[in-house]
C-alpha cells in the first residue's frame, strides 16, 4: 500500500534524524520490516534527494549528512492526539519539567492545522492520568528534581541512603541511568559498584550532583532493566510459603485484596475444591508477619495447616477476638 510505505519511509528519515548513524538490522527491528525491506527504502530516500549514505565495516550503517535536518513530520490526527495523552503534567512538573512541557504542547499545537490542532487539543479534556494507587498518598520525594537533572546531564550522584537492612543509612556513588514512575512512586536505576538497581527516590535522604560523568553501559536498555527487575524484585520478596485450607470463594477473592505474587501463587498452587467447597494451595509469603497480616483478610475462610509458627500466631489472634466478642452463653 502508497500510504503505508511513505509513512515508512518518514518514520525512517526520522530515525536517522534523531539517533544518528543506524545499521540496517536496528532500523528493520525498529520499523518491524525485513533488512531486504530496509534497503528498498534507503534507495528510494536517495532517489528522492534525501542525503543517506553507508559506513562500511563492523561499526558501519546508514546515516545523514552532517547538518541535513526535515521539517517534515507527517502527523497524522491520532498520532497528534496521543502526544498531548501522552503529556502527563503532574509526574513532569514533579520532574521540574512542567513549564518546559507547557511550552512544548504550545508550540505543537501552533504547529498544527486548525482542526488537527482541536483535536489534540481536547484530548487534556477529556482524559487524565493519576499515577498513585488507590488509598495511597503520594510519596515526598524533595530530591527528585536534583537526581532528575543527575539523569539528563549524564553525571554521577553522590547520595545518602535509607534502606531496610543495616546499616540502615548508607552514602553511595552513583551513575544514574534513568527515572522510573511505578503506581506513583518514583525510582532511580542506577549503577553502583558495578551493579545495575533501582533506588527508591522518597528514601534519598540527600543528594549531591558531581562534576564526573557517569558510565552508561553500551546498549543499555530502561524499560528492558525496569521489567527484568520489577519481575524479579516480585519473586524474591516472597522467601516462604504458608500451606492453608481456604474455600473457593476465598481463592476467587485473593485477586482483589492480595498482592499479585501472592494470588498468582496460591492460584497456581490450588488442588479441586472437596464436597464442602474448601480446598488446599500453597501461599507465598514474605515471613511469618506478613502472612499473618495479609491471610486475616480471609476471616474465617481460611485456616494455616503450617508453618507451625504461623499456625500458633492465628491461634492466638482467635483467642483474643474471643475474649474480645464472648458470646452469650459464655
Amino acid at each position: 500500500m502508497p500510504g503505508v510505505r511513505a509513512s515508512r519511509l518518514v518514520s525512517l528519515l526520522l530515525l536517522l534524524q534523531t539517533r544518528g548513524r543506524m545499521t540496517a538490522q536496528a532500523l528493520a527491528d525498529e520499523l518491524e520490516v525485513s533488512v531486504r525491506t530496509v534497503y528498498r527504502d534507503v534507495e528510494s530516500l536517495g532517489a528522492a534527494g534525501v542525503p543517506v549514505y553507508a559506513d562500511r565495516g563492523p561499526a558501519g550503517g546508514y546515516q545523514l549528512l552532517d547538518g541535513y535536518r526535515t521539517r517534515l513530520t507527517g502527523l497524522t490526527a491520532d498520532e497528534a492526539e496521543t502526544l498531548f495523552l501522552a503529556g502527563m503534567p503532574g509526574p513532569a512538573a514533579e520532574l521540574g519539567l512542567g513549564s518546559v512541557l507547557a511550552a512544548a504542547e504550545l508550540k505543537l499545537r501552533a504547529a498544527l492545522p486548525g482542526e488537527l490542532g482541536a483535536r489534540a487539543g481536547r484530548l487534556r479534556d477529556r482524559f487524565h492520568l493519576d499515577a498513585p494507587g488507590w488509598f495511597r498518598a503520594a510519596e515526598p520525594t524533595p530530591h527528585l528534581a536534583t537526581v532528575a537533572d543527575a539523569v539528563w546531564s549524564g553525571r554521577q550522584l553522590q547520595v545518602r541512603y535509607r534502606r531496610w537492612k543495616t546499616p540502615r543509612e548508607v552514602t553511595r556513588t552513583l551513575h544514574p541511568l534513568g527515572v522510573v514512575l511505578k503506581a506513583g512512586r518514583w525510582y532511580l536505576v542506577a549503577v553502583s559498584r558495578e551493579r545495575v538497581t533501582a533506588y527508591r527516590v522518597a528514601a534519598v535522604l540527600d543528594a549531591e550532583p558531581l562534576d564526573a560523568p557517569a558510565d552508561r553501559p553500551a546498549g543499555f536498555d530502561l524499560a528492558a532493566f525496569w521489567r527484568e527487575w520489577a519481575d524479579r524484585y516480585e519473586s524474591s520478596v516472597y522467601r516462604g510459603t504458608a500451606r492453608v485450607r481456604m474455600t473457593a470463594a476465598a481463592l476467587e477473592r485473593m485477586g482483589y485484596v492480595f498482592p499479585p505474587e501472592m494470588s498468582r501463587g496460591a492460584r497456581a498452587a490450588a488442588g479441586p475444591p472437596g464436597p464442602d467447597g474448601w480446598l488446599e494451595t500453597e501461599v507465598p509469603i514474605e515471613s511469618d508477619r506478613h502472612g499473618h497480616i495479609e491471610l486475616l483478610k480471609l476471616g474465617a475462610e481460611v485456616e494455616v495447616l503450617a508453618p507451625a509458627s504461623l499456625r500458633a500466631m492465628f491461634a492466638g489472634t482467635a483467642r483474643e477476638l474471643a475474649a474480645l466478642y464472648p458470646t452469650e452463653d459464655a
